[in-house]
This record gives C-alpha cells, sequence and structure tokens, in this order.
C-alpha cells in the first residue's frame, strides 16, 4: 500500500512537471496561474500544494531536471589534475550544444527562461540561487583552465578570469541564438568546429593579463 502510494505521488509529480513546462511554454510564467497547470495535468491545485509552493518551486524543479546532463558532465570531472584540460573544456562544451539539440525538453525549458520569464518576486529570488549551478560550471571551467595554463596549453600571461568569461559568452550566446534561429543550421554538427574554433582563439591571441 505504501508503495502504491508513492507511485501514485511520483507519477503525480512527473506530470505537474510536464503540465507546467507546456503552459509555462505556451503562456509564460507571469501569465500562468496554478490554476492552469492543474487544469492541463488534470488535478487539482491541493495536489500542486502537496508538492510544490509555488509557481517559483515549479520552475526550479524544470530547470534543476533540465541541467541534469550538465552536472553529470561536471561530476564526471574529479578535483584532481587532468591529463588534457583543454580537451576536457571541449568535451563539456561540444556535449552541452549536442545536449540541447538533442532534448526538446531542455529546449522548452531554456527558451522559458530566457524569453517567457519575469525576473520578479519569488521568482526572482529562485533565479538568483539558481546561479549557484551557473557558478560552479564557472568556477571548473577556470580550474580547467589554470590547469591547461600550467601545462603550457594555453599562454602562461592569459587572463584566465577573462578566458572564462568568454567562453562562458559564447555558450550562452550560441544557445540563445540557435534556440531563437532554429533550424537555421545543424547545431549538434557544427558545435566541434565552432567550439575548436573558440579554443584556439585562447590557444594562441588569448587576453592577457598584462598586454603590450
Amino acid at each position: 500500500m505504501v508503495r502504491k502510494t508513492k507511485d501514485a505521488a511520483d507519477n503525480t509529480y512527473a506530470s505537474l512537471l510536464e503540465a507546467a513546462e507546456r503552459v509555462f511554454f505556451e503562456k509564460g510564467v507571469g501569465g500562468t496561474t496554478l490554476a492552469d497547470i492543474a487544469a492541463e495535468a488534470g488535478v487539482t491545485r491541493g495536489a500542486i500544494y502537496w508538492h510544490f509552493k509555488d509557481k517559483a518551486s515549479l520552475l526550479k524543479a524544470l530547470l534543476d531536471q533540465a541541467m541534469l546532463p550538465m552536472q553529470a558532465m561536471l561530476n564526471a570531472l574529479d578535483d584532481g589534475p587532468q591529463p588534457d584540460p583543454m580537451g576536457a573544456i571541449r568535451n563539456m562544451c561540444v556535449q552541452s550544444l549536442v545536449n540541447l539539440v538533442n532534448s526538446p525538453q531542455q529546449q522548452r525549458v531554456f527558451t522559458i527562461l530566457l524569453h517567457k520569464c519575469e525576473n520578479v518576486g519569488d521568482v526572482a529570488i529562485m533565479l538568483a540561487e539558481e546561479m549557484r549551478c551557473r557558478d560552479e560550471y564557472l568556477n571548473r571551467t577556470k580550474s580547467l583552465l589554470l590547469q591547461a595554463q600550467s601545462m603550457g596549453q594555453i599562454p602562461a600571461n592569459a587572463d584566465v578570469s577573462l578566458c572564462m568569461q568568454i567562453l562562458h559568452s559564447f555558450m550562452v550566446g550560441t544557445k540563445h541564438q540557435w534556440l531563437v534561429m532554429q533550424p537555421a543550421y545543424a547545431l549538434d554538427q557544427a558545435a566541434p568546429a565552432m567550439v575548436d574554433a573558440v579554443l584556439a582563439g585562447l590557444r594562441t591571441q588569448p587576453p592577457l593579463q598584462n598586454p603590450p
């Protein structure tokens, strides 16, 4: 009986996330009510409050679910030295872009965050808290760049912090543009060459700590 109840609760939770994703995508976060999500999921508002405090907590759960592939990649990189840090960065960037192409869920959730999410109230507070995942990604990237610098893969006087920002801006900008433009080009096929071009610049002509 306990197992049956847990299964029912898990199914309701999944249904609510799927419904929230559809309604947020269609109406935007600000234009969506919990009643809209309950109706889409075919449950009562009480069922929503059993699992989620408010819209912000629903949005957080959607974001956490969409970020699982990136979190898995970060976890796969242990804290110790990497034999090929620039190779690790390349793999992380390429795989992140390919994951976006192959995951309609990621596409919808990122579109919601980038284009259909008003950064106010409880949602703004939630998004600020979620920046920890972005910060973890940036810190890991910076650590890999420092390792690459110590191994001579990028110049010794390269400004590692600016190199990190270049990579981050490239990734965010590419995802943002592709979501707006698709299917203008096959991002999954172009990703390796695009990432290689950015990394080639960091290897040969990065921003410098003390430019001449």
